[in-house]
């Protein structure tokens, strides 16, 4: 068979990532695969705060405070201290050693850091180390951890620089009292009396934690219950078993300050109250780290509340600049930052690549191929259709004297069939996952007959314009059919 419409090579894309996190390594990961050129921009490591100070962490904490309260149910089961037969909890004869707890908790996220860059090296991905900037929609400034300046030009770029930890002017943290959940990793003696202002997922999981490691610990929440932005029911279970197992939660009860005393801290409320503990987590929530780097500048349109403005494929209002992660508001989860990223790459690349690229989405294939003419070599009609990232562009080919065959070619994890109008002016895309039309073309609609199914299909002189179009899978239905708004098919 003849060959069309052979793509022209076109030098790689370059895309600049700027920010390590799981948007950013992510979107890396999918452009390369798309045969872009992607450097990374990271200032404190690969994996960003999801690996190396946040969910990775907290979660690796929460293990293991879980084996103290595993201890506790000891006796119910059975399980007792040797030359001991009371009910007493086996924890009563155990201590935590949190310096090694914190120790083993970060060369754990350390180690999945190093993990993250050696991946990106070896999918040829260029890392930079350093803060990167803005000086223009497609170029970032990078002011290298080695004192060096550079400034990297891309086609696309993409912003995952993620958040921080909120601070109020009236609880600066010190790093020994007065504490982020960042700065928790590097406490060595377990706190005698840990207050936790915020109630959020942030200051439940600390505080569920501590507690069970054998902390006193006082919740303060401004809210009626704990975790505002979860089920209610749910989360009243939660503050249940959290006052059942001795935790104090204070409910609506803001925090105003906190201050540092001779041996401890004071915490004062809104009303008037004070709490006193020998440390404070300040777990207030987290604002999206973009000031500073240039964002408004070069055009980048953020929210009142610093976020970065994306629409469904994570782009900015600055052309070829893309966001992704924490930074756009979006949801602050690091499957979510991730999914952003791979999207914001799909969409930036899937058109761009001399190969035809890769497209997620189905609409804009069709729409695309719908007002492009086909070429005609060897009596044979060539439709060009793309794939999803990673997998091959196929041809479906039409020969000339089968104006009434439905056209079709198979796809992984892609599509099921591609069905061509007469006419070729129009395709019906049918996913795996879904078996109505994704799109329409110029022209056409997919409609479903009211004839008989089998029906023969009438010639174009007939003016009837339709075909049948044979189901591939799924429960039992009317065949598919192309139907003219404008008419009868003109044919080819």
């Amino acid at each position: 068979m003849g060959c069309v419409n052979q793509p022209q090579h076109r030098p790689a894309r370059r895309v600049v990532v700027v920010g390590g996190g799981p948007g950013g390594y992510e979107a890396a990961l999918v452009a390369r695969r798309s045969g872009a050129e992607v450097a990374v921009v990271e200032r404190s490591g690969l994996g960003g705060s999801a690996v190396l100070t946040d969910v990775v962490p907290s979660k690796t904490l929460i293990a293991t405070a879980e084996w103290m309260r595993q201890a506790d149910a000891g006796p119910e089961l059975g399980i007792r201290v040797a030359g001991e037969s009371g009910p007493e909890p086996v924890r009563t004869n155990l201590t935590v050693d949190l310096g090694a707890v914190n120790a083993r908790v970060m060369t754990l996220a350390e180690a999945q850091s190093r993990d993250i860059r050696s991946r990106l090296e070896r999918e040829g991905v260029r890392i930079v180390e350093g803060t990167g900037r803005l000086e223009g929609p497609l170029r970032v400034v990078v002011d290298r951890a080695d004192g060096g300046t550079e400034t990297l030009e891309g086609d696309v770029v993409l912003l995952a620089v993620g958040a921080r930890p909120r601070q109020l002017d009236t609880a600066v943290p010190d790093g020994e009292r007065i504490l982020r959940w960042d700065q928790l990793y590097g406490l060595t003696e377990l706190p005698e009396r840990l207050v936790v202002v915020g109630s959020g997922v942030t200051g439940a999981e600390f505080a569920g934690a501590y507690h069970a490691l054998g902390c006193d610990v006082v919740l303060v929440s401004s809210r009626d219950q704990v975790l505002p932005g979860e089920d209610p029911d749910a989360a009243r279970v939660i503050q249940d078993v959290f006052t059942t197992q001795g935790m104090t939660v204070l409910s609506r009860s803001r925090a105003a300050a906190a201050r540092r005393t001779a041996d401890g801290v004071v915490v004062e409320l809104a009303d008037g109250r004070t709490v006193e503990g020998s440390h404070v987590l300040m777990a207030v929530g987290s604002v999206p780290a973009t000031q500073g780097l240039g964002l408004e500048e070069a055009g980048v349109r953020l929210t009142p509340s610093g976020h970065v403005e994306v629409d469904r494929v994570s782009r900015t209002s600055a052309p070829g600049v893309y966001a992704a992660g924490d930074c756009t508001g979006v949801l602050p989860l690091a499957s979510v930052a991730a999914t952003q990223g791979r999207i914001a790459m799909a969409h930036a690349l899937g058109d761009a690549r001399g190969d035809g690229g890769a497209v997620r989405r189905f609409e804009r294939v069709a729409m695309r191929q719908a007002d492009e003419p086909l070429a005609v070599e060897g009596g044979e009609e060539i439709i060009r259709v793309n794939a999803l990232p990673g997998h091959r562009p196929r041809h479906v080919s039409r020969r000339q004297g089968h104006q009434h065959s439905p056209q079709r070619v198979g796809y992984r994890h892609a599509l099921q069939s591609v069905d061509v109008c007469r006419c070729h002016t129009a395709f019906r895309l049918v996913a795996r996952s879904h078996d109505a039309p994704l799109s329409i073309g110029r022209g056409c609609r997919p409609s479903w007959p009211s004839e008989p199914p089998g029906q023969t299909p009438q010639s174009p002189a007939a003016g009837a314009g339709w075909r049948t179009a044979p189901r591939v899978s799924g429960p039992a239905r009317a065949p598919g059919a192309w139907r003219h708004l404008g008419g009868p098919c003109a044919g080819r």
